[in-house]
This record gives C-alpha cells, sequence and structure tokens, in this order.
C-alpha cells in the first residue's frame, strides 16, 4: 500500500513538474481504498484544475492508469488542487439540499442537470441523508440524478 502511495506522489510531482511547478504533494489513503493526492496552491492554479476540472480529472486518470498498469494495490485516486474539489463538493451539497427542498414541495420526481460521476456521488449521498430516494439516469454525458418521490 505504502509504495502505490509513494509512486502516485513521485508520478504526479514529476507530471506538474513539467509546467514548471516543483512542490510538495501531500499523500494520503482513505479507507485504505482511494489514494489521496493533494498539490498546494499555486500560481499555476487555474491551469491545473482546467474548464471545470477537466484537467484535474485528467491527472487522476493518468496517475489512477499508471498505478493499475504497473499491478500496484491501490489503484484509485483522487486529485485535488488548492482544495477546487473539496469546496465543489461543499457547494453543491448545498444546492442539493436546495434541490431537494423543493423536490418535497412538489412531491413528483424530478431530474437534475447531467453531472459527473464525483457530482453525482455528491447529491446521492446527501440525498441518502435527507431521506430522499435517488437514481442515477441517462448514458455518458448526458447521466444525471433524479430525485425520487416514495
Amino acid at each position: 500500500m505504502e509504495q502505490s502511495i509513494q509512486f502516485a506522489k513521485k508520478y504526479l510531482e514529476d507530471l506538474i513538474s513539467f509546467f514548471g511547478l516543483n512542490t510538495d504533494i501531500t499523500a494520503s489513503t482513505e479507507d485504505d481504498e482511494v489514494i489521496e493526492l493533494n498539490i498546494p496552491s499555486s500560481q499555476l492554479n487555474g491551469f491545473l484544475i482546467g474548464q471545470r476540472g477537466e484537467t484535474v480529472r485528467a491527472m487522476q486518470f493518468m496517475v489512477s492508469n499508471v498505478l493499475r498498469n504497473n499491478g500496484f494495490e491501490i489503484t484509485r485516486v483522487n486529485v485535488d488542487v488548492a482544495d477546487y474539489k473539496k469546496i465543489r463538493a461543499e457547494h453543491l451539497a448545498d444546492q442539493a439540499r436546495e434541490w431537494i427542498e423543493t423536490f418535497k414541495t412538489s412531491g413528483t420526481d424530478m431530474a437534475l442537470q447531467p453531472m459527473n460521476a464525483a457530482d453525482r456521488r455528491v447529491v446521492h449521498k446527501v440525498a441518502a441523508g435527507l431521506g430522499v430516494k435517488t437514481a442515477s439516469d441517462g448514458d455518458g454525458q448526458e447521466r444525471h440524478v433524479v430525485l425520487i418521490a416514495a
């Protein structure tokens, strides 16, 4: 497990050094299943995050694939830049609570806008905590959460 973490950390540090950012990335695990890699804030935050988080997701995909291709024990990776994902998840959770209040008032199923898997996971978690049933529907980029009236 420790080898997986150190390899992922070193790989990501090498990757971002190509963009002129030499920094120490913090690495940890979440329940021994997911490697958490956090890039501290720098002048390249916007570049490393990318439009709607696409660059940070691409880095995450690359690190995960390298771990998988090299046969490491842990291959699930979460990369965050200057707590972007953490802050985004908190804002999305607040928005989900508002959607759920609207949903409870209407009493009918409510389809939300298309979201990536990480955002859908946040909405499902918030809804479950508030006792609301959910499902994911759609394919590809059109996949979205549906709040289900019981």
